[in-house]
């Protein structure tokens, strides 16, 4: 070959490297530059949302876990099976409750001479939970544990601890349990926004106190609203169909690798019994409310200060109004709370909330589902359609008092609200004065609600909330769980002075 062709061969090489060079650096440049998809951006929010809440357990984040398929193509459960039902347990609550009375024993006098009616019994109740860390964090209902004096749970190896209750939230029907040791089982946190109709899950939890039971369905649908009948409560629901029954409330739902995508909550049935529809709380709201319950000992909740329109009491005056407004694809803004961020940052009434951070809106269930990840003084990004024009706002969430202050649980003030102390009743003593439980008030601070509503040193509490007081601690729980309730924070107290009459004295412990 001759000098010159050698040249021009060398250069034609040169030439097509270095276009080479440029083609892929253009490839990678643009493809790193491109802009994201709405879908795009709200998988990967997703995504490092759940990875935060997996960090407040202190889960392994190095932990992936895969699909499993049979020989012949078929999905197969057993791996997933078999990693879940070690992290679930079987929770056992014992609380005192009222006895009702059979109003035809009373007509008809039925049953004796009505005595023990209307004296608290203890009742034992059933459900399940799901360990969430190796240190011991259980999530499970708030209807499993609610008023419960005392909690237990047996894991699938038999062992049985006495759990703390954590927290409660009754707007969400989540419970946060805690157990002390170490090294236990748990499950890891999935997506429940990655979830897809049609997508395989299996249950896990204690049906009839069937320990271990674990059934497999699909995901009929997501964000399933008016199922408990609470417009204050959770109405964003995964629908399933594998089977669920009592004792499974509080159980997992994962996953085909395995991983906790919701806490299985409700069944729809007229006779009490599976019939075919099952309902759980998504993980990416039941996760936030146990991270809030364990770091504030109460959930941050964030709101727009927005009102919507009811349509179930819209459809009962108005029918034809109340079928336009359910084909709206969004959420109508109907009016402002007083206070409200929305309004501050130039949302309108008649606006209709389309997207939230890129997200799709098409229903109040939906926007629900989104803002119970976020909490007060976190800013989201609100689309909304204004007469046929996109609009984008910035708002700070807020909390219900209209402000972006954590609030932390006021549940350990209550005690010394009451402003007092107390000394247990030796039992000769209560056979003395004919009574079959009591403790007495040692002493009274001067600004406590003890000494403001008429209690001083020497009464003897009897009952509180007809529940039966034997010592301090019995007292405790009861305004342990009062205060903590989202109704009415009022404690009746049923006591008296040594030779006088019994007394009833209500006292409102959100008084300061």
């Amino acid at each position: 070959m001759s000098t010159g062709s050698f040249k021009n061969v060398l250069g034609i090489i040169l030439v097509a490297i270095l276009s080479s060079v440029i083609t892929l650096f253009g490839y990678n440049y643009i493809s790193k530059n491109r802009s994201l998809s709405p879908a795009d951006k709200a998988g990967i929010a997703s995504s490092e949302n759940m990875g935060q809440l997996a960090n407040s357990f202190g889960q392994d984040k190095n932990v992936k876990l895969t699909n499993l398929t049979t020989a012949d193509g078929y999905p197969d459960f057993t791996e997933a099976a078999e990693k879940s039902i070690h992290g679930v347990v079987h929770v056992k609550a014992k609380s005192m409750r009222q006895q009702q009375m059979n109003p035809f024993d009373f007509f008809f006098g039925f049953g004796g001479d009505g005595e023990g009616y209307g004296q608290p019994r203890e009742q034992i109740g059933y459900g399940s939970g799901v360990i969430i860390s190796k240190d011991g964090y259980i999530i499970t209902n708030n209807h499993v544990v609610d008023q419960a004096t005392e909690v237990s749970v047996t894991l699938n190896d038999n062992r049985e601890f006495t759990a703390k209750v954590v927290g409660t939230d009754p707007t969400s029907d989540i419970a946060l349990l805690k157990i002390d040791g170490n090294d236990f089982p748990y499950i890891p946190f999935g997506n429940s926004d990655a979830l897809k109709v049609g997508e395989w899950v299996l249950a896990v939890g204690n049906p009839f106190n069937l320990t271990s039971t674990v059934t497999a369905g699909i995901v009929s649908a997501k964000n399933r609203g008016n199922i408990v009948g609470d417009d204050q409560g959770i109405q964003s629901f995964i629908q399933i169909d594998a089977a669920v029954n009592p004792g499974n409330s509080g159980g997992a739902l994962v996953n085909t690798r395995g991983e906790l995508v919701g806490i299985n909550t409700a069944i729809y049935s007229q006779t009490g019994n599976f019939t075919g529809y099952a309902f759980a709380i998504p993980i990416s709201t039941a996760g936030k409310v146990a991270a809030d319950l364990k770091e504030y000992g109460s959930v941050q909740r964030a709101v727009l200060g927005i009102q919507v329109p009811n349509i179930e009491n819209i459809r009962r005056q108005d029918p034809a109004k109340a079928s336009e407004l359910s084909k709206i694809q969004g959420v109508l803004i109907e009016d402002f709370s007083e206070r409200s961020s929305s309004k501050a940052a130039g949302l309108e009434k008649g606006d209709i909330i389309k997207a939230i951070n890129d997200v799709p809106i098409n229903n109040f269930a939906e926007l629900q589902n989104q803002l119970n990840r976020f909490r007060p003084g976190d800013k989201v990004q609100v689309t909304v359609d204004r007469k046929g024009s996109q609009k984008n706002y910035s708002v700070e969430l807020k909390n219900l008092q209209g402000n972006t202050e954590i609030t932390r649980n006021q549940v350990l003030n209550a005690m010394s609200l009451l402003g007092g102390t107390y000394a247990t009743i030796p039992e000769n003593q209560k056979s003395a004065m004919g009574i079959s439980s009591g403790i007495v008030v040692n002493s009274v601070t001067n600004n406590g609600l003890l000494r403001k509503n008429g209690i001083n040193k020497g009464f003897i509490i009897m009952r509180v909330n007809n529940v039966p007081v034997n010592s301090e601690a019995d007292l405790n729980k009861i305004v342990t769980s009062t205060s903590a309730s989202n109704q009415d924070k009022v404690i009746l107290v049923a006591g008296f002075y040594p030779n006088s009459k019994t007394q009833y004295i209500a006292i409102d412990l959100s008084q300061k």
